[in-house]
């Protein structure tokens, strides 16, 4: 496996603008799974010539009889669950800019030393784009032998999965801010695992010392949406229900910018 230190870029020579898709915390095979809904998204992905995705982990729900999910309520088994995401992924392949693993696929990491996520990747011939706790995406537009920054705009994101986060919405907005301020130059971080979607916009002051210049640099923050119906483990530890709006980032290609619409 790659190391997290090294960059996963893409080159997008035409500087048209792309959409980017987070999907996190699919949780294919288990009982809530919104299965409906999550077949209708792909289809439209493929639709949209300028979509790409990030996969931030968590894609299936891989109950262990070691995990706190019941394994008995699973609608397939854990290779089964790989198999059919495979599948799933493979008309999107060209569209995935990286993947990262979530902790209901660690749980295999713990019981036998295996990876469903990197698995996927393998089975997809895009091991390189993957990432184990953390992926660093660079993403350059026109010219980049020549480009200024501004007319051939690049951008950095930050991918991981994510950790923690806790029973109300601003805890989880806590974290992931409180974690995006450790990096110097990322654009944007994204994250899952809380099954709440949001988007922040914090910034950070830039001190150059080097050109003599203090500036405000704005990060951008995106929280992913789960694919599950309320219930099951939800509903027994009493969390509250989240929405399952979608989040699409609009990456500029001509001038820099980045906007996050839901849909």
């Amino acid at each position: 496996m790659l190391s997290e230190y090294e960059f996963i870029t893409h080159k997008f020579p035409d500087r048209q603008d792309i959409r980017i898709y987070v999907i996190v915390d699919v949780h294919l095979g288990a009982k809530e799974h919104l299965e409906r809904e999550w077949n209708q998204f792909c289809d439209n992905i493929l639709k949209d010539e300028n979509a790409r995705i990030i996969l931030a982990g968590d894609l299936i729900n891989n109950g262990l009889k070691s995990s706190v999910s019941n394994v008995y309520e699973e609608t397939m088994r854990p290779r089964e669950q790989k198999r059919v995401m495979t599948e799933m992924l493979r008309p999107l392949k060209d569209r995935i800019l990286c993947a990262t693993t979530g902790n209901h696929e660690r749980r295999s990491g713990k019981d036998a030393d295996d990876d469903p996520t990197y698995d996927i990747m393998c089975k997809l011939d895009l091991e390189h784009i993957y990432r184990e706790n953390m992926a660093f995406v660079k993403l350059l537009f026109g010219d980049t032998a020549h480009g200024d920054g501004k007319r051939n705009p690049a951008y950095v994101l930050a991918v991981t999965h994510g950790a923690g986060g806790g029973f109300y919405t601003g805890s989880s907005v806590n974290k992931a801010e409180n974690f995006a301020y450790i990096f110097d130059g990322i654009d944007a971080l994204v994250v899952g695992h809380c099954h709440k979607p949001f988007e922040t916009y914090p910034e950070k002051i830039k001190v150059d010392a080097h050109h003599n210049k203090i500036y405000p640099v704005p990060i951008k923050v995106i929280c992913g949406t789960s694919w599950l119906a309320y219930g099951g483990y939800a509903m027994q530890k009493m969390l509250r229900p989240a929405s399952h709006v979608k989040q699409v980032m609009t990456i500029r290609g001509k001038k820099k910018g980045i906007s996050i619409e839901t849909t």
